[in-house]
């Protein structure tokens, strides 16, 4: 039998280790999980007097190096009225915290975005990026050096959640790379996963929440329905939360925040404002959901995902930046069986837990949103003792 521990703060401390004054929360029979131990010194100061704002996307590519897409415009005039400046949105390193490259912003023969959000480095070693803005209807894929391939979509022409050319506030996406498809968690303006041929940007399918057809009307509390969509990321995250926790399962996807695929092919949903994990096959055909930490309102508590390197991938790594937490999900049962995280400015605190890379190793990465402006590595340490996280 395990004690669960509630409220360590230890930063630099193994998840599950104990410490002073904790109280026992409750009991488990005995498990163990992933844990891992903050990193204070990754990475290593940006070169050329550069800041990144509030950081959009993280990822890791085939050589472990980890890609961070970050927003310059969320830079205060406070912080850049001297000799500082915002670095280019899109930052590489290598595992020693180094900066490789960086690249990105407007350019010819391509519409960025106006609110970047969302990156993946797929198995050719192309970048894809992906926008949060109110007309960001396309997502982009560059080489690693920044050089434009494709562009999927208009910025300013979607027509909503069932237009087969647009994206609407496109937030992730991800790679089938046995089919050759590029999964696109399609987001804050539209409501579904929508699949192209990752050569061509042709559509293949989409869908929306329990795989039916996506609907842009908007629920209230009380079940009521209101024209849509409702527009864009910031418009979004200003909005009274419509989500009841104690009414009925939402009909349709709010904020589709991230779309992962695991090995077995079941594919994992993020539908952030509606505190919940939705998975399908890869046709559509809707499998199971999972409210996480249910009562959350506003920002909503299911922010990113990502798989735990065993070769079952037993365990979800689940982001929560709402109440500042990370999750360790049972992925069978989607079971919250571990957690840490504590809001702060700490290293191993957060303010705005946002995007989630992993490594080979097993190692996470974390970029923080808002005022957060940062990207936190913990490394693995392998299985351990269970700990409460502080919200359920």
């Amino acid at each position: 039998m395990t004690r669960l521990v509630v409220g360590c703060a230890l930063a630099l401390a193994p998840l599950g280790a104990a410490c002073a004054g904790d109280a026992v929360g409750a009991t488990q029979t005995d498990r163990r999980v992933p844990t891992y131990q903050v990193d204070p010194a990754w990475p290593k100061p940006l070169p050329n007097r550069w800041l990144v704002g509030a950081i959009a996307g993280v990822a890791v590519d085939a050589r472990d190096h980890v890609w961070i897409v970050h927003r310059p415009g969320t830079l205060q005039p406070n912080e850049t009225r001297s000799i500082w400046r915002a670095a280019p949105p899109v930052l590489e390193f290598d595992q020693e915290g180094n900066l490789v490259s960086a690249w990105g912003g407007p350019g010819e023969g391509y519409e960025w975005p106006d609110l970047e959000h969302g990156i993946y480095i797929d198995h050719r070693d192309n970048v894809w990026l992906g926008g949060g803005g109110d007309k960001d209807a396309q997502i982009l894929e560059f080489t690693r050096q920044g050089r434009f391939l494709m562009q999927i979509g208009r910025k300013g022409r979607n027509s909503g959640s069932n237009d087969t050319r647009n994206l609407g506030a496109a937030a992730n996406m991800t790679i089938d790379r046995e089919a050759n498809e590029l999964y696109v968690a399609d987001g804050y303006v539209n409501h579904r996963v929508i699949v192209f041929d990752l050569t061509t940007g042709a559509y293949k399918r989409h869908w929306g929440a329990y795989g039916q057809r996506p609907d842009d009307g908007y629920f209230t509390r009380a079940g009521e329905r209101l024209p849509g969509p409702f527009r864009g990321e910031v418009q979004y995250e200003n909005r009274p939360s419509q989500y009841d926790p104690d009414g009925p399962p939402p009909p349709q996807f709010r904020i589709v925040h991230v779309v992962r695929i695991a090995s077995d092919g079941l594919v994992y949903v993020c539908d952030r404002t509606n505190d919940r994990i939705q998975v399908f096959r890869k046709d559509g055909t809707f499998v199971k959901e999972k409210f996480i930490a249910r009562r959350t309102l506003g920002s909503g508590s299911v922010w990113d995902i990502a798989f735990s390197i065993d070769p079952a991938q037993r365990f979800l790594v689940v982001l929560d930046g709402t109440n500042q937490q990370v999750y360790i999900v049972e992925r069978e049962t989607l079971e919250v069986v571990s957690g840490f995280g504590h809001a702060g400015r700490w290293a191993g605190q957060f303010y705005g837990a946002h995007n989630l890379g992993v490594d080979s190793k097993g190692n996470l990465f974390i970029g923080e949103t808002y005022e957060g402006k940062r990207v936190q590595k913990f490394v693995y340490r392998g299985l351990g003792p269970v700990q409460a996280p502080l919200v359920r």
